[in-house]
């Protein structure tokens, strides 16, 4: 079977939607399928994956766009901060370049029998829906997979602007199909589209990460956190706060890139707060399994649910979720480890790759 998938995000970029597409690349060849990747080609890295994996991996082209800079100075970065918030806003730049890109690329590419296209950024779907024609299909069936919903948004204070719903509605007409991780996020699409969503969750490798190091209770609590933030949603402020006017001794480990919004914290708990860069995943999946325990904050909302979620419970401990408003009640009970109200992750099968490659091959 020949199989396309057209990614901005892709191997070695350490991102949900990188992983998402260098996973189901990696599954459909092991699985004997030919696979033809479209994305930013970096020819040193991706030339030895192609021979690893028996795939082919194809260039969308260099980026010319480039992110408004304004200087580091205080006016400086606040000028770049709302210029760039005010072109994403209007006209999706610099990422409205990936639509041409696209495009471009996939012409006159034809023959395949699945074409799945990985958002965000959602361009790379209307690049897609541009190239695909009633005289050039590109491949028998379309899945524009989505992990995050457009329109329907919610973890962003700033709502898309109006217009963008047409351009949503016009792809989401061309498409055969529309992948979503959860159910509950299909509030987040136009319901006259509701027929076309597919639940295919996000997708890892069992087959050497449900195997945690042996966990052995550390000598004072000891916990961690992995991901991005979002000011005011995944907001990690009214946590550490609350960290700051307890008594007990603790050490909270936190991998992150968004580090300088917890400066004042590193600070003020006197190193019980470390702050790290991201790391390679098996890596960061052996820390946490050491950890007593693991801290999500919560979107508040069920229309996006973080697919670090699913590497926590591969981690194999216990899942404090962190919601708004805070529960002192439930966060004391993990600091003297009483886990009974921990998060819990269902059906951690359906995450499978294996499982996740195969209800995109069921669309057929």
């Amino acid at each position: 079977m020949r199989i396309l998938i057209v990614t901005r995000s892709f191997f070695p970029e350490n991102s949900p939607r990188a992983y998402r597409a260098t996973e189901l690349c990696k599954e459909f060849a092991r699985q004997g399928h030919e696979v033809v990747v479209f994305t930013l080609k970096k020819p040193k890295i991706h030339n030895d994956f192609e021979r690893e994996f028996n795939v082919k991996i194809r260039d969308l082209g260099s980026l010319k766009f480039r992110s408004p800079d304004f200087g580091n100075s205080r006016i400086g970065f606040f000028l770049t901060r709302a210029v760039f918030r005010f072109l994403s806003l209007s006209i999706e730049y610099p990422d409205i370049e990936l639509v041409y890109k696209v495009k471009k690329a996939l012409k006159g590419v034809k023959g395949y029998d699945l074409l799945v296209s990985i958002a965000v950024p959602y361009p790379i779907h209307w690049g897609v829906a541009w190239a695909r024609t009633s005289k050039n299909r590109i491949a028998k069936i379309w899945v524009a997979d989505c992990g995050d919903p457009y329109m329907g948004e919610r973890t962003d204070s700033f709502r898309k602007w109006f217009y963008f719903s047409f351009i949503e509605k016009w792809f989401m007409h061309k498409t055969d199909f529309i992948s979503i991780p959860v159910e509950t996020a299909k509030i987040g699409y136009y319901p006259e589209f509701h027929k076309k969503i597919k639940i295919i969750p996000q997708g890892f490798r069992f087959d050497s990460e449900q195997n945690p190091v042996n966990y052995v209770a550390n000598e004072i609590p000891t916990f961690a956190y992995a991901g991005g933030f979002i000011p005011g949603i995944r907001d990690p402020r009214p946590f550490l706060d609350y960290l700051l006017n307890i008594s007990i001794n603790f050490r909270f480990i936190i991998y992150t890139s968004a580090s300088a919004l917890l400066d004042l914290y590193k600070e003020k708990l006197n190193g019980k707060l470390v702050v790290m860069n991201y790391i390679p995943r098996e890596a960061l999946l052996e820390v946490l399994s050491k950890m007593d325990f693991l801290v999500n904050f919560d979107n508040n909302t069920s229309v996006q649910v973080p697919s670090k979620l699913i590497d926590y419970a591969l981690a194999g401990r216990p899942i404090l979720n962190v919601r708004s408003p805070l529960d002192p009640v439930l966060i004391d009970q993990f600091l003297e480890g009483d886990y009974s109200g921990m998060h819990v992750v269902d059906n951690i099968q359906s995450y499978n790759i294996k499982n996740v490659a195969k209800q995109f091959l069921e669309l057929l």
